[in-house]
């Protein structure tokens, strides 16, 4: 199974899909490990991601997770996937995956982010994030101006552990 947390930068990905992967006992993964360098470089100078920018990522990402569900692998993957299109691209086995979409207002996640020290990811980018996504129409949607811990059994609640 693989569980694929998506939103934008800020969201929690990381923070929710590690607590998450700690309590279904998974193995959590996170996509920004995945990026290439000049992707990092660009973001880290606060120029936003073409789609050509993110496509060998992508493939990157497909391939990982074809081969982790092959291995019969349990992983959250923590992943902005902010199109529609770059989450089919991950799609590979959709009776194996489960889609959680962290939303939350552009204020919120903006601050979030101007309290980040030591990442890439700057608040400058945030509305080419917000420009660019797509809200899924499917999967589990959680609203993540809650505490962690609610927003954590509000995913749990809906996988049904």
């Amino acid at each position: 199974m693989i569980i694929l947390v998506m939103g934008v930068s800020g969201s929690g990905k990381t923070t929710i899909g590690q607590k998450l992967a700690e309590s279904l006992q998974y193995e959590f993964q996170d996509a920004d490990d995945f990026h290439p360098p000049q992707n990092i470089d660009k973001m880290r100078h606060n120029l936003p991601l073409t789609d050509q920018d993110r496509q060998p990522w992508l493939q990157t990402l497909r391939d990982s997770i074809q081969q982790w569900l092959h291995q019969d692998r349990h992983v959250v993957l923590a992943c902005s996937a902010l199109k529609q299109a770059y989450r089919k691209q991950l799609w590979v086995e959709p009776e194996t995956m489960q889609l959680v979409y962290l939303k939350g207002s552009f204020e919120l996640i903006e601050d979030r982010l101007k309290q980040r020290d030591h990442h890439f990811m700057k608040a400058g980018l945030l509305h080419s994030q917000f420009e660019d996504l797509e809200e899924p129409q499917t999967g589990i949607k959680v609203d993540i101006s809650q505490p962690v811990e609610k927003t954590l059994a509000a995913i749990l609640t809906e996988l049904q552990c």
